[in-house]
């Protein structure tokens, strides 16, 4: 990582402590860091490259909150595991979650 990346990043990483802002570091790619930022409804990933370039993908909520039923259709949905011969989770009416699944938010 070139110098002025370098400094940039921890130019950044200061502003996010300043602003009293949650972060982690990550290492996904060979020529960046990736800042994995977290702010009510939000998550930002934010990679600096070592060309000196900066991308920045936010992940906004919807302010669903949803229940533990929740979980089974997030496994089912995204595990790598071989499913062979078992019914989809939409099978199961586990792509929509029922109202009643839901979290009210106080």
């Amino acid at each position: 990582m070139k110098k002025s990346v370098f400094n940039q990043l921890l130019a950044f990483l200061a502003e996010l402590e300043e602003g009293k802002i949650n972060y982690t570091l990550a290492h996904q790619r060979d020529d960046a860091m990736m800042i994995v930022a977290v702010v009510p409804g939000e998550r930002w990933e934010i990679e600096f490259f070592d060309d000196g370039s900066v991308e920045v993908e936010r992940f906004i909520s919807n302010g669903a909150i949803y229940g533990e039923n929740a979980l089974s259709e997030l496994l089912a949905n995204y595990s790598d595991q071989e499913r062979a011969g078992t019914e989809s989770p939409q099978d199961f009416g586990l792509a929509v979650v029922a109202e009643h699944d839901l979290v009210e938010q106080a």
